[in-house]
């Protein structure tokens, strides 16, 4: 009569001797990639404040409030009013129309459509986040610029009392920080629409199959129980679609016509960003005007900084947030 034994107890305690040991490897290097990710940013940080110092000390205008930009002028003058204000309002435009329409894709992929149509669709919005920019940039200029003509004169025709959407100058290619939103929100709608529907697809079936025996309609189901576990993933991914908008160079410059004007009315020519200017003027740029323009690329880092801290913060102090407890 056999019987089975236990197993060795030097056997169990190499194993578990293994996977101390293998745990530690690991605790270690995830240690190890985040401090040498914080000296990459701290060494990038320094290296910019550096180079900024060099300039800012001889700039005969506010750095802040200047709107003019020539460093290369026998008495150097530049600022970041335009380019910071240009950044922000492309980019909260094309906010504005990504993420709504990038959060009903990814529903819709993701809850509704059947499986081959879903995974078509998936397939797409995979491929046109992989799109270089100057794709999208010289579409943008021969394709966009000329058909935004009618839009931005129905804008300027029944939201022209906004004051913002007044369109002052009449006749002109829309070469405007509107037309720069939409190009950024084409642009980086894959990417937000790829991440959010990988976190609605991680939902719990309980919590959909819960709320759905519970009588709620397959829409109430996902106000109910898909948005408010997904959140956490939406902010990251609006917060990664966002750091694209903020950055892009070379589609907002054959965009974009560039001025050092700056207007309210976004349907007007003129504006710039950080990063068009960064692209456009680093080449012809004296050695005090590339360090001007690392003083604009420090300003764009803080900024960047600050965004994805306040992300950060949002998803941390409130609780509702949390997977857990949706």
């Amino acid at each position: 009569m056999t019987s089975s034994l236990p197993p060795s107890p030097r056997g169990g305690g190499r194993r578990r001797s293994d996977s101390r040991r293998g745990d530690a490897i690991f605790f270690n290097f995830s240690r190890g990639a985040g401090i040498l990710l914080l000296a990459v940013m701290a060494a990038i940080a320094g290296f910019l404040a550096w180079r900024s110092g060099l300039a800012l000390g001889k700039n005969q205008g506010n750095f802040l409030t200047t709107f003019e930009w020539t460093p290369d002028a026998v008495e150097p003058v530049f600022g970041v009013a335009v380019l910071a204000f240009g950044t922000i309002v492309s980019a909260v435009i094309a906010m504005a129309i990504a993420v709504p329409v990038a959060i009903g894709i990814a529903l819709f992929i993701s809850h509704y459509a059947p499986r081959r149509i879903a995974q078509t669709f998936a397939y797409l919005v995979d491929l046109l986040a992989a799109v270089p920019s100057i794709v999208y940039g010289l579409w943008g200029a021969l394709f966009l610029v000329p058909h935004m003509s009618g839009l931005t004169a129905w804008m300027d025709q029944y939201l022209g009392w906004t004051y913002v959407f007044d369109q002052t100058q009449s006749g002109v290619t829309p070469r405007s920080l509107f037309t720069v939103g939409v190009l950024l929100a084409i642009m980086i709608l894959p990417i937000i629409t790829a991440v959010t529907r990988e976190v609605f697809r991680q939902v719990p079936r309980t919590h959909e199959e819960a709320a759905l025996a519970l009588g709620a309609t397959r829409w109430e189901m996902i106000r109910t129980a898909v948005l408010p576990f997904g959140r956490p993933g939406i902010i990251s991914a609006s917060m990664l679609g966002l750091g694209r908008a903020l950055g892009e160079t070379i589609a907002v410059a054959t965009v974009l016509s560039t001025n050092s004007k700056l207007s309210l009315h976004v349907l007007d020519l003129g504006g710039g960003t950080f990063a068009q200017n960064i692209a456009l003027k680093f080449g012809e740029a004296s050695s005090f005007g590339r360090d001007a323009l690392m003083a604009s690329g420090l300003v764009l880092f803080v900024i960047t900084l600050l965004v994805n801290g306040a992300a950060r913060l949002i998803i941390a102090r409130r609780k509702e947030y949390s997977g857990a407890n949706a």
